[in-house]
């Protein structure tokens, strides 16, 4: 809780990965409070009252992602939610003369999107698939299993134009984003 709030603020693209990291040690622990509680919020080692804090925001997480049937897999709304304002900003950036530098960055990454998407993500936005390449990735490596050089290359590419993304998201938070032309 501590840490998405952190990252919220900071950087959108990393939340996101965070939560969907959250989602599934939520999984891990068979959506199973008590359990989550003695494994995950027990090593924050926190004063009681940010223990119960922490502790009531895996139960609000748990009870949504039964509430919405992602207990097996799948993303929380507000999750989701994240991806269309991202996906809503992105069109507004491709449609905008005022950004070729994030242009370029979605192109070059353009690729490896299709790729993506012939490889299954065909029911999945853009941005959605490029998420799932980086947790994938992310997975890997908190694995310690090698990432290939090609799969590497092309990550590169795709975090380059998430980063852009995230940080468009973050001016435009902050007012200080100005896309009309």
């Amino acid at each position: 809780m501590y840490i998405s709030k952190k990252l919220r603020e900071e950087s959108i693209s990393e939340y996101l990965l965070y939560m969907w990291q959250v989602e599934d040690l939520i999984r891990a622990n068979a959506c199973d409070i008590d359990r989550i509680e003695q494994t995950v919020v027990a090593s924050y080692n926190l004063p009681e009252a940010q223990h119960a804090e922490l502790t009531e925001w895996y139960a609000n997480l748990v009870e949504m992602m039964r509430l919405e049937g992602v207990e097996k897999n799948g993303h929380l709304q507000i999750n989701k939610n994240v991806i269309i304002q991202l996906a809503d900003l992105h069109i507004r950036l491709m449609h905008s003369q005022k950004f070729p530098f994030y242009q370029a960055a979605y192109y070059k990454a353009l690729p490896f999107i299709v790729e993506l998407r012939a490889k299954g993500g065909q029911d999945k936005s853009e941005l959605e698939n490029c998420f799932d390449a980086l947790y994938g990735v992310w997975m890997l490596r908190l694995q310690r299993k090698e990432v290939g050089k090609e799969t590497a290359a092309a990550v590169a590419d795709i975090v380059k134009f998430v980063g852009m993304l995230s940080d468009y998201y973050a001016k435009e938070r902050a007012g200080e984003l100005d896309l009309e032309e």
